[in-house]
């Protein structure tokens, strides 16, 4: 199968709208090459600003963009483009409701070597807590390059986050991307297994060694986490009455926060969650690192087993 970053599934949906759409405008903190923004900058020089390492003057540079019928994408690693600039999200885009699109790469642990410092796991529940703030999760580059291009005809704050270590290119690229749309992977009537990001094809993998255990789990795609597809989750849990969270992010503030805060209003059911358990990052590859904190589709098999004893 082949492998690719979603970062450049973000950069290459970028170059294609700045073909196809003038009022789009590309921001980045000093890291254009890391996003996958050389192409956008060299093509369209005139709609390309570099704010440098002041991520803080780029939100508001963005934000002033917005107010101009401009559609910016802000970009930058997703640990300084969500803590470091939390203040400047807050008042000048999701407050003052803004158009402006915060796209974040290398999140979550599999920035690997990079250490804790660099690695994000509480980005997500920085965004979703935030009012009028549309958070994205795509789980491989076909997802990240149709989700990159849905954002620009949505009217409103969108955090789009993404990757950079390559893995599996396994989504149909010819697939409707909708904006808070769960898309079912599998069918099953045993477990529902929710799954966004890089941990996405792990839920697939997941499924398939329950499978030969004679267990029938129903996975689905959750890449918006914020607004949440309330009516699929729901219809999948009633039929299979338990459930199992799977994402590259802190327990606290994340999916399976949204999916338990949804579920015990709704339909109360047993639930297990794969993610970080209250753990800072450390340096690493990312295989090392997923394997360390518990995030691969052997953790989810175990999950699931335990839920159904």
């Amino acid at each position: 199968m082949e492998q690719k970053d979603t970062r450049s599934g973000f950069g290459a949906a970028l170059e294609l709208l700045g073909r196809e759409n003038p009022n789009v405008v590309g921001l980045c903190a000093d890291l254009t090459g890391s996003l996958m923004m050389t192409a956008f900058k060299e093509k369209y020089p005139e709609r390309f600003f570099q704010a440098g390492i002041a991520e803080a003057n780029m939100i508001g540079v963005a934000a002033g963009l917005a107010t101009q019928g401009k559609i910016p994408y802000a970009a930058t690693f997703a640990n300084f483009a969500t803590g470091r600039v939390f203040d400047q999200i807050r008042q000048s885009v999701a407050y003052s409701q803004k158009n402006v699109k915060i796209c974040a790469s290398h999140a979550g642990l599999t920035l690997g070597e990079d250490g804790a410092t660099h690695q994000i796991l509480e980005d997500i529940g920085l965004m979703r807590m935030l009012p009028n703030m549309t958070v994205i999760n795509p789980a491989d580059y076909n997802q990240t390059y149709l989700a990159t291009l849905a954002i620009a005809e949505y009217t409103g704050a969108v955090y789009l986050r993404f990757g950079r270590p390559k893995v599996p290119v396994f989504t149909d690229i010819n697939t409707k991307f909708e904006i808070g749309k769960a898309i079912t992977f599998k069918q099953g009537k045993d477990v529902s297994v929710f799954a966004t990001g890089h941990l996405l094809y792990k839920a697939i993998l997941a499924a398939e060694i329950l499978a030969k255990q004679g267990i029938d789990a129903e996975v689905i795609n959750i890449h918006t986490i914020k607004p949440l597809d309330t009516e699929a989750i729901l219809d999948s849990v009633s039929k299979t009455r338990c459930v199992v969270t799977a994402e590259e992010h802190q327990k606290n503030g994340g999916l399976g926060d949204a999916i338990a805060q949804l579920l015990s209003e709704k339909f109360p059911v047993r639930m297990r969650m794969v993610a970080v358990n209250d753990k800072f990052g450390e340096s690493g590859t990312p295989d090392q690192l997923l394997q360390k904190y518990g995030l691969t589709e052997q953790n989810i098999v175990n999950a699931v087993l335990e839920l159904l004893k």
